[in-house]
Protein backbone atom coordinates (compact mmCIF):
# COMPACT_ATOMS: atom_id res chain seq x y z
CA UNK A 1 0.00 0.00 0.00
CA UNK A 2 1.24 3.43 -0.91
CA UNK A 3 0.13 6.97 1.24
CA UNK A 4 1.33 10.19 0.09
CA UNK A 5 1.61 13.08 2.50
CA UNK A 6 2.63 17.00 1.89
CA UNK A 7 5.04 19.22 3.44
CA UNK A 8 4.14 22.90 1.90
CA UNK A 9 24.15 -4.95 -17.28
CA UNK A 10 26.61 -5.89 -17.37
CA UNK A 11 28.54 -7.40 -14.35
CA UNK A 12 30.92 -5.64 -12.49
CA UNK A 13 35.06 -5.95 -13.66
CA UNK A 14 37.83 -5.40 -10.59
CA UNK A 15 37.53 -1.84 -11.12
CA UNK A 16 34.75 -1.17 -8.67
CA UNK A 17 33.88 -1.09 -4.52
CA UNK A 18 37.58 0.16 -3.82
CA UNK A 19 38.07 1.77 -0.73
CA UNK A 20 40.08 5.47 -0.39
CA UNK A 21 40.19 6.19 3.28
CA UNK A 22 40.39 4.47 5.65
CA UNK A 23 37.57 5.51 9.12
CA UNK A 24 39.55 8.06 11.18
CA UNK A 25 38.17 10.41 13.63
CA UNK A 26 35.78 13.86 13.85
CA UNK A 27 33.23 14.79 11.38
CA UNK A 28 32.63 18.12 9.59
CA UNK A 29 30.28 20.63 10.67
CA UNK A 30 27.42 20.22 7.99
CA UNK A 31 24.59 22.85 9.39
CA UNK A 32 26.15 26.27 7.92
CA UNK A 33 28.27 25.65 4.90
CA UNK A 34 30.33 28.44 4.01
CA UNK A 35 29.56 30.46 0.61
CA UNK A 36 32.14 29.41 -2.50
CA UNK A 37 34.97 31.30 -2.74
CA UNK A 38 36.34 33.01 -5.99
CA UNK A 39 38.13 30.33 -7.90
CA UNK A 40 41.19 31.62 -9.74
CA UNK A 41 41.91 30.42 -12.69
CA UNK A 42 44.67 27.96 -13.21
CA UNK A 43 45.99 25.89 -16.15
CA UNK A 44 44.69 22.54 -16.68
CA UNK A 45 47.17 20.77 -15.75
CA UNK A 46 47.09 22.46 -12.17
CA UNK A 47 44.07 21.65 -11.10
CA UNK A 48 44.98 18.02 -10.88
CA UNK A 49 45.19 17.25 -6.97
CA UNK A 50 47.90 15.73 -5.32
CA UNK A 51 45.82 13.13 -3.43
CA UNK A 52 48.86 11.08 -2.64
CA UNK A 53 49.41 13.75 0.22
CA UNK A 54 45.96 14.51 1.55
CA UNK A 55 44.23 11.30 0.90
CA UNK A 56 43.42 7.66 2.93
CA UNK A 57 44.08 6.12 -0.06
CA UNK A 58 47.92 4.89 -0.72
CA UNK A 59 48.09 3.40 -4.11
CA UNK A 60 51.87 2.30 -3.37
CA UNK A 61 50.39 -0.47 -0.94
CA UNK A 62 48.04 -1.89 -3.71
CA UNK A 63 49.14 -5.20 -4.63
CA UNK A 64 49.74 -5.83 -8.71
CA UNK A 65 50.23 -3.12 -10.95
CA UNK A 66 46.97 -3.25 -12.68
CA UNK A 67 45.14 -2.10 -9.69
CA UNK A 68 47.72 0.39 -9.23
CA UNK A 69 47.33 1.91 -12.28
CA UNK A 70 43.69 1.59 -11.87
CA UNK A 71 44.08 4.03 -8.59
CA UNK A 72 46.46 6.27 -10.92
CA UNK A 73 43.53 6.51 -13.38
CA UNK A 74 41.26 7.19 -11.00
CA UNK A 75 42.86 10.51 -9.40
CA UNK A 76 43.96 11.89 -12.84
CA UNK A 77 41.02 14.09 -13.40
CA UNK A 78 39.35 15.31 -16.90
CA UNK A 79 39.27 19.05 -17.21
CA UNK A 80 36.85 20.63 -19.72
CA UNK A 81 35.89 24.28 -20.16
CA UNK A 82 38.03 25.72 -16.74
CA UNK A 83 35.89 22.56 -15.06
CA UNK A 84 37.63 19.51 -13.36
CA UNK A 85 35.48 15.94 -14.06
CA UNK A 86 35.99 12.66 -12.57
CA UNK A 87 38.21 10.19 -14.26
CA UNK A 88 36.36 6.38 -13.30
CA UNK A 89 34.11 6.08 -15.65
CA UNK A 90 34.55 9.42 -17.17
CA UNK A 91 31.57 10.59 -18.35
CA UNK A 92 28.78 8.95 -16.05
CA UNK A 93 28.10 11.68 -14.68
CA UNK A 94 26.78 15.28 -15.69
CA UNK A 95 28.54 17.04 -12.72
CA UNK A 96 32.05 18.85 -11.86
CA UNK A 97 33.96 17.24 -8.84
CA UNK A 98 35.73 20.58 -8.06
CA UNK A 99 36.11 22.70 -4.99
CA UNK A 100 33.02 25.25 -6.12
CA UNK A 101 30.95 22.07 -6.98
CA UNK A 102 31.52 20.77 -3.75
CA UNK A 103 30.76 23.91 -1.97
CA UNK A 104 27.24 23.18 -3.73
CA UNK A 105 26.68 20.04 -2.92
CA UNK A 106 26.97 21.23 0.82
CA UNK A 107 24.43 23.73 0.03
CA UNK A 108 21.67 21.68 -1.23
CA UNK A 109 22.61 18.94 2.26
CA UNK A 110 21.98 22.25 4.14
CA UNK A 111 18.91 22.59 2.47
CA UNK A 112 17.74 19.10 2.84
CA UNK A 113 18.30 19.47 6.56
CA UNK A 114 16.03 22.58 6.25
CA UNK A 115 13.41 21.07 4.39
CA UNK A 116 13.37 17.80 6.49
CA UNK A 117 13.22 20.29 10.02
CA UNK A 118 17.11 18.59 10.73
CA UNK A 119 15.47 15.41 9.86
CA UNK A 120 18.69 13.21 7.89
CA UNK A 121 15.84 10.80 7.19
CA UNK A 122 12.21 10.33 7.06
CA UNK A 123 12.37 6.58 7.12
CA UNK A 124 11.35 4.88 10.43
CA UNK A 125 14.40 3.27 10.93
CA UNK A 126 15.21 1.77 14.57
CA UNK A 127 18.80 1.02 15.49
CA UNK A 128 20.36 0.38 11.64
CA UNK A 129 23.63 -1.64 11.84
CA UNK A 130 23.57 -1.45 7.86
CA UNK A 131 23.78 2.21 6.27
CA UNK A 132 24.41 2.21 2.80
CA UNK A 133 24.62 6.26 0.88
CA UNK A 134 24.31 5.80 -2.95
CA UNK A 135 25.96 8.97 -4.60
CA UNK A 136 27.57 9.89 -1.56
CA UNK A 137 28.95 13.20 -3.27
CA UNK A 138 31.50 15.01 -0.18
CA UNK A 139 29.99 11.99 1.77
CA UNK A 140 28.36 15.10 4.23
CA UNK A 141 25.36 13.27 4.88
CA UNK A 142 26.75 10.00 5.24
CA UNK A 143 29.13 11.40 7.74
CA UNK A 144 26.22 13.08 10.13
CA UNK A 145 24.39 9.65 10.02
CA UNK A 146 27.92 7.93 11.19
CA UNK A 147 27.59 10.52 14.08
CA UNK A 148 23.80 9.98 15.15
CA UNK A 149 23.66 6.29 14.81
CA UNK A 150 27.20 5.59 16.40
CA UNK A 151 26.70 1.96 15.95
CA UNK A 152 25.96 1.56 12.58
CA UNK A 153 28.89 1.24 9.83
CA UNK A 154 27.76 3.96 7.06
CA UNK A 155 28.99 3.55 3.46
CA UNK A 156 28.97 5.88 1.24
CA UNK A 157 30.04 5.31 -2.60
CA UNK A 158 30.12 7.75 -5.60
CA UNK A 159 32.49 7.82 -8.65
CA UNK A 160 34.51 10.37 -7.38
CA UNK A 161 36.86 10.44 -4.29
CA UNK A 162 36.28 13.94 -2.77
CA UNK A 163 35.03 12.86 0.35
CA UNK A 164 37.52 14.04 3.66
CA UNK A 165 40.40 12.01 4.99
CA UNK A 166 39.00 12.79 8.74
CA UNK A 167 35.61 10.88 9.40
CA UNK A 168 33.43 8.89 12.30
CA UNK A 169 35.20 5.32 12.83
CA UNK A 170 32.12 3.87 11.29
CA UNK A 171 32.11 6.10 8.49
CA UNK A 172 34.08 4.93 5.32
CA UNK A 173 33.52 6.21 1.15
CA UNK A 174 34.02 3.63 -1.84
CA UNK A 175 34.65 4.27 -5.39
CA UNK A 176 32.00 2.36 -6.71
CA UNK A 177 29.18 3.02 -10.09
CA UNK A 178 25.95 1.56 -8.83
CA UNK A 179 24.59 1.80 -12.53
CA UNK A 180 26.23 -1.98 -12.38
CA UNK A 181 25.69 -5.32 -10.45
CA UNK A 182 26.07 -4.42 -6.91
CA UNK A 183 28.71 -6.44 -5.02
CA UNK A 184 27.44 -5.75 -1.52
CA UNK A 185 25.93 -8.60 -0.16
CA UNK A 186 22.60 -9.84 -0.40
CA UNK A 187 20.13 -8.66 2.30
CA UNK A 188 22.45 -6.45 3.91
CA UNK A 189 21.56 -3.29 4.61
CA UNK A 190 19.35 -1.98 7.10
CA UNK A 191 18.70 1.54 5.40
CA UNK A 192 19.80 2.71 1.79
CA UNK A 193 19.88 6.41 1.63
CA UNK A 194 19.56 7.74 -2.21
CA UNK A 195 19.84 11.42 -2.87
CA UNK A 196 19.92 13.71 -6.24
CA UNK A 197 20.78 10.62 -8.25
CA UNK A 198 18.49 12.45 -10.70
CA UNK A 199 20.29 12.08 -14.83
CA UNK A 200 22.56 9.54 -13.26
CA UNK A 201 20.66 6.08 -13.71
CA UNK A 202 20.33 4.80 -17.21
CA UNK A 203 17.62 2.03 -15.92
CA UNK A 204 15.72 3.01 -12.79
CA UNK A 205 14.09 -0.44 -12.20
CA UNK A 206 17.46 -2.15 -12.40
CA UNK A 207 18.74 0.30 -9.90
CA UNK A 208 15.65 -0.12 -7.13
CA UNK A 209 16.04 -4.07 -8.11
CA UNK A 210 19.31 -4.02 -6.58
CA UNK A 211 18.52 -2.03 -3.72
CA UNK A 212 15.86 -4.23 -3.22
CA UNK A 213 18.40 -7.38 -3.58
CA UNK A 214 20.86 -5.79 -0.95
CA UNK A 215 18.31 -4.59 1.57
CA UNK A 216 17.39 -6.72 4.90
CA UNK A 217 14.40 -8.15 5.07
CA UNK A 218 12.16 -5.35 7.16
CA UNK A 219 14.85 -2.52 5.87
CA UNK A 220 14.09 0.62 4.16
CA UNK A 221 14.78 2.50 1.17
CA UNK A 222 14.64 6.00 0.52
CA UNK A 223 15.07 8.45 -2.57
CA UNK A 224 15.28 12.31 -2.28
CA UNK A 225 14.49 14.43 -6.00
CA UNK A 226 13.26 17.20 -7.23
CA UNK A 227 11.77 18.70 -10.86
CA UNK A 228 14.65 20.42 -12.96
CA UNK A 229 11.52 22.52 -14.37
CA UNK A 230 10.33 25.35 -12.45
CA UNK A 231 6.63 25.72 -12.18
CA UNK A 232 4.18 28.55 -10.69
CA UNK A 233 0.54 27.94 -9.17
CA UNK A 234 -0.48 31.81 -9.06
CA UNK A 235 0.37 32.88 -12.77
CA UNK A 236 3.30 34.42 -12.30
CA UNK A 237 5.28 32.49 -15.03
CA UNK A 238 3.67 32.94 -18.12
CA UNK A 239 3.99 30.77 -21.17
CA UNK A 240 7.35 32.49 -22.50
CA UNK A 241 9.08 32.79 -19.37
CA UNK A 242 12.49 31.46 -19.62
CA UNK A 243 11.90 28.75 -16.71
CA UNK A 244 10.19 27.32 -19.30
CA UNK A 245 13.02 26.93 -21.97
CA UNK A 246 15.26 25.93 -18.75
CA UNK A 247 13.32 23.15 -18.10
CA UNK A 248 12.69 21.98 -21.55
CA UNK A 249 16.44 21.83 -22.17
CA UNK A 250 17.42 19.56 -19.02
CA UNK A 251 14.57 17.54 -19.85
CA UNK A 252 15.89 17.31 -23.65
CA UNK A 253 19.71 16.67 -22.63
CA UNK A 254 19.06 14.17 -20.17
CA UNK A 255 17.10 12.24 -22.94
CA UNK A 256 19.94 12.53 -24.89
CA UNK A 257 22.31 11.40 -22.19
CA UNK A 258 20.36 8.38 -21.79
CA UNK A 259 19.86 9.57 -17.88
CA UNK A 260 16.52 11.04 -17.28
CA UNK A 261 15.80 13.73 -14.91
CA UNK A 262 12.36 12.80 -14.26
CA UNK A 263 12.95 10.33 -11.03
CA UNK A 264 11.33 12.44 -8.58
CA UNK A 265 7.67 11.52 -9.94
CA UNK A 266 8.22 8.22 -11.10
CA UNK A 267 9.74 7.12 -7.61
CA UNK A 268 7.03 5.73 -6.11
CA UNK A 269 5.58 3.67 -8.71
CA UNK A 270 9.44 2.04 -9.63
CA UNK A 271 9.43 1.50 -5.97
CA UNK A 272 6.36 -0.52 -6.02
CA UNK A 273 7.35 -2.61 -9.30
CA UNK A 274 10.57 -3.21 -7.54
CA UNK A 275 8.55 -5.27 -4.58
CA UNK A 276 8.53 -2.31 -1.47
CA UNK A 277 5.50 -2.22 0.39
CA UNK A 278 4.51 0.50 3.20
CA UNK A 279 5.73 3.25 0.73
CA UNK A 280 4.98 6.58 1.65
CA UNK A 281 5.73 9.90 -0.73
CA UNK A 282 6.24 13.13 1.05
CA UNK A 283 6.27 16.27 -1.26
CA UNK A 284 8.29 19.69 -0.96
CA UNK A 285 8.48 22.91 -2.71
CA UNK A 286 12.30 24.75 -3.22
CA UNK A 287 11.24 28.30 -4.32
CA UNK A 288 13.63 29.56 -7.16
CA UNK A 289 14.34 32.54 -4.80
CA UNK A 290 13.32 34.65 -1.45
CA UNK A 291 9.69 35.70 -3.12
CA UNK A 292 7.68 33.34 -0.59
CA UNK A 293 6.12 35.10 2.39
CA UNK A 294 6.69 32.14 4.73
CA UNK A 295 9.72 32.74 6.85
CA UNK A 296 11.00 28.56 6.06
CA UNK A 297 10.24 28.98 2.63
CA UNK A 298 11.83 32.19 2.19
CA UNK A 299 14.70 31.13 3.95
CA UNK A 300 14.79 27.25 1.47
CA UNK A 301 14.39 29.71 -1.19
CA UNK A 302 17.62 32.27 -0.36
CA UNK A 303 19.42 29.39 -0.63
CA UNK A 304 18.10 27.87 -3.56
CA UNK A 305 19.07 31.02 -5.40
CA UNK A 306 22.59 30.81 -3.78
CA UNK A 307 22.48 27.36 -4.83
CA UNK A 308 21.82 27.91 -8.46
CA UNK A 309 23.52 31.64 -9.47
CA UNK A 310 26.73 29.90 -8.52
CA UNK A 311 26.01 26.36 -9.42
CA UNK A 312 24.42 26.33 -12.71
CA UNK A 313 27.76 26.21 -15.18
CA UNK A 314 28.07 22.86 -12.80
CA UNK A 315 24.58 21.73 -13.25
CA UNK A 316 24.61 22.35 -16.53
CA UNK A 317 28.11 22.82 -18.58
CA UNK A 318 28.95 19.43 -19.86
CA UNK A 319 25.28 18.45 -21.01
CA UNK A 320 24.93 21.47 -23.39
CA UNK A 321 28.77 21.18 -24.80
CA UNK A 322 29.36 17.47 -24.75
CA UNK A 323 26.03 16.10 -25.28
CA UNK A 324 23.93 19.16 -26.57
CA UNK A 325 26.76 19.96 -28.84
CA UNK A 326 26.59 23.78 -27.56
CA UNK A 327 29.58 26.17 -28.21
CA UNK A 328 30.78 27.44 -25.28
CA UNK A 329 29.53 30.96 -26.00
CA UNK A 330 26.25 29.55 -26.42
CA UNK A 331 26.03 27.88 -23.12
CA UNK A 332 27.57 30.70 -21.17
CA UNK A 333 24.86 32.57 -22.73
CA UNK A 334 21.97 30.66 -21.81
CA UNK A 335 23.34 30.30 -18.06
CA UNK A 336 23.58 33.55 -17.86
CA UNK A 337 19.95 34.05 -19.08
CA UNK A 338 19.11 31.72 -15.50
CA UNK A 339 21.03 33.80 -13.25
CA UNK A 340 19.46 36.79 -14.32
CA UNK A 341 15.97 35.52 -14.21
CA UNK A 342 16.87 33.80 -10.25
CA UNK A 343 17.05 37.78 -9.36
CA UNK A 344 13.31 38.64 -9.98
CA UNK A 345 11.11 38.11 -7.02
CA UNK A 346 8.06 38.70 -9.29
CA UNK A 347 7.90 35.20 -10.78
CA UNK A 348 6.59 33.07 -7.95
CA UNK A 349 8.32 30.21 -9.41
CA UNK A 350 9.55 27.02 -7.15
CA UNK A 351 10.66 23.29 -7.85
CA UNK A 352 8.70 20.70 -6.75
CA UNK A 353 10.17 17.71 -5.19
CA UNK A 354 9.47 14.31 -3.60
CA UNK A 355 10.83 12.12 0.05
CA UNK A 356 9.72 8.84 -0.55
CA UNK A 357 10.49 5.45 1.25
CA UNK A 358 9.32 1.97 1.22
CA UNK A 359 10.45 -1.08 3.61
CA UNK A 360 11.30 -4.71 1.70
CA UNK A 361 8.55 -7.44 2.90
CA UNK A 362 9.84 -9.81 5.61
CA UNK A 363 9.81 -13.12 4.89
Amino acid sequence: MATTTSMGQQPRGQDSGIDLHAPIDSPQDSQHPAEPAAQEEQPADEHVYDFASDSGFDSGSLVGDETDTLASNILNHRIENGRQYHAYRDGAYWGPNDEPAKEILDFAHHMYLLTLDQKLHLAPIHNPQQILDVGTGTGIWAIDMADQYPSAVVTGTDLSPIQPEWVPPNCHFEIDDVTLDWTFPDDHFDFIHIRELFGCIPDWDFFFQEAYKHTKPGGWVEIVEHSVQPIADDGTMGPDHFYHTWGKTVIEMGDRFGKSFTIWEEAKLRMEKAGFVDIVEVEYKWPMNGWSQDKKMKNIGRWNQLRLHDGIEGFMLRLLTQVGGWSLSRAQVHLAQMRKELKSYRTHAYLPGTVVYGRKPLR
